[in-house]
């Protein structure tokens, strides 16, 4: 079956998976450590996801928030903290919020300032 297929029950899914994946992809690039082996995490996260959402179809559009979050962990496990905070002069992460919701912030918890959406980091 054609993934494009507007009557293909998956196609919400991929959507949601390929618009979060590019979200995160921007949000890399624009920090500039869009390399290889760290676009291999997106890779595995945006994997997990799908098997996540097949699970649990209404939490779909929290994918974008997970996949940033599963990206970052698997950064902190590897090279560190990514991304920094640009608010705070003390060199700490941003976290996604919500945790679990729609609509994903990168933020700030110090100073509780959302930095920008998921997709939305500038250089």
């Amino acid at each position: 079956m054609d993934h494009t297929d507007a009557t293909d029950p998956t196609a919400p899914l991929e959507q949601a998976l390929h618009t979060a994946r590019a979200l995160v992809m921007a949000d890399l690039a624009a920090r500039d450590v869009a390399e290889a082996d760290i676009v291999s995490f997106v890779e595995d996260a945006v994997a997990h996801r799908r098997w996540w959402v097949e699970q649990w179809p209404e939490g779909v559009e929290f994918v974008a928030g997970l996949i940033a979050q599963d990206v970052q962990d698997a950064l902190l496990e590897k090279y560190g903290r990514w991304p920094l905070c640009p608010v705070c002069e003390d060199a700490h992460a941003l976290e996604v919020e919500p945790e679990l919701g729609p609509d994903p912030h990168w933020v700030c918890t110090k100073t509780v300032v959302a930095v920008a959406p998921v997709g939305g980091l500038r250089p």
